[in-house]
């Protein structure tokens, strides 16, 4: 079933009643990858991944991960798949320990009043330790700086052992040394663990020297490829609808400006 790819996705059209969010998008990233999607604001990023996590019916198209038809089967395909929301999305008013959110995100695909086990207790640990927060086990999540939080929320989606790691906005409210332990964490997870990681962002510029691919949205598909083949000014232009300046430096190319919004 698996035919190396993470997704496929061909022909995708998504409208939320009369307006067109995504149309006629179509593309294949290998397994393990690294894509980045980039686009303005309201360009479909989020509308996309959570097309591929099948919590939104298109209008038309197809989508499989890792072989498996999410329209078909979508709770089989989101087996595969951990995912990581905007962190604005996530109450943090509740006083629960790091380790609790981190086993409801394992226990949520089994049902209500599961039980954890020695193995699920297990996972939850590995979790944590990929991403350095083994320490805050007995914390409370809403006592953490914002960029913690950000990992123990990647450490829930990574409890659920997935081959692909869905993240949208991760570096949104964290300062820059707090995205490159991020970055860090991401790009371990694809070279050291194969996790395909597809992560939505408005800045591509700490990502572009990870990334196998990048994706530019605007409801179409304005690009895709390898980093210096989709940077280019013409390419931006047509995304963002205005002039974005690009720099070159040792091969990689560089946006100085454009997106500051997801």
């Amino acid at each position: 079933m698996d035919n190396g790819y993470a997704v496929e996705v061909e022909n995708l059209t998504v409208k939320y009643g009369e307006e067109i969010a995504l149309e006629d998008v179509s593309f294949k990233l290998e397994h393990p990858s690294f894509l980045t999607i980039i686009g303005p604001n309201g360009s479909g990023k989020t509308t996309l991944l959570k097309s591929i996590l099948g919590l939104i019916k298109p209008e038309k198209g197809s989508i499989k991960v890792f072989g498996i038809n999410v329209l078909e089967n979508a709770t089989k395909a989101r087996h595969m798949i951990g995912y990581v929301p905007q962190r604005e999305r996530i109450s943090t008013n509740v006083p629960i320990r790091v380790s609790d959110i981190v086993l409801m995100g394992r226990l949520a695909r089994y049902g209500p009043l599961t039980v954890p086990s020695k193995h699920d207790m297990k996972k939850v640990k590995e979790a944590l330790e990929l991403v350095g927060m083994i320490d805050f086990w007995d914390k409370k999540f809403s006592n953490l700086s914002g960029g913690q939080q950000q990992r123990v929320l990647i450490a829930r989606a990574l409890a659920v052992e997935p081959k692909m790691l869905l993240l949208d906005e991760p570096f949104s409210a964290v300062d820059i040394p707090t995205q490159r332990e991020i970055l860090n964490i991401l790009f371990n997870l694809r070279m050291r663990e194969n996790i395909t990681v597809v992560l939505v962002t408005h800045d591509v510029n700490p990502v572009i020297e990870c990334s196998d691919k990048i994706m530019i949205l605007n409801k179409k598909l304005i690009a895709y490829g390898k980093p210096n083949d989709v940077i280019k000014d013409e390419v931006l232009l047509k995304a963002y609808g205005a002039a974005v300046k690009i720099i070159a430096h040792e091969g990689i190319c560089y946006v100085l400006s454009g997106d500051t919004h997801a």
